[in-house]
């Protein structure tokens, strides 16, 4: 897969428009990840679509998760 420039420009612009449109979602995030997740942290998803019910799951974080958020981290 060849790395492709102009997609990481249309990305970028992706990711300014999201931060405009939810800006106290992008701050939510921004403080929850402004010092390091532990092990033992329990990360909870709340999904809830118009007429349906909330459908909720989450995980209680492991070291080997820890491994993989930072590889993430490092991604950005």
């Amino acid at each position: 897969m060849a790395f492709n420039p102009a997609n990481m420009f249309k990305m970028k612009k992706m990711l300014t428009d999201f931060e405009n449109t939810h800006p106290k979602f992008v701050a939510f995030f921004r403080t929850v990840f402004s010092r390091p997740v532990e092990e033992g942290t329990v990360i909870e998803v709340t999904i809830t679509r118009p007429g349906e019910a909330p459908v909720t799951s989450n995980i209680v974080v492991k070291e080997s998760d820890l491994v993989l958020f930072e590889q993430l981290k490092s991604m950005s």
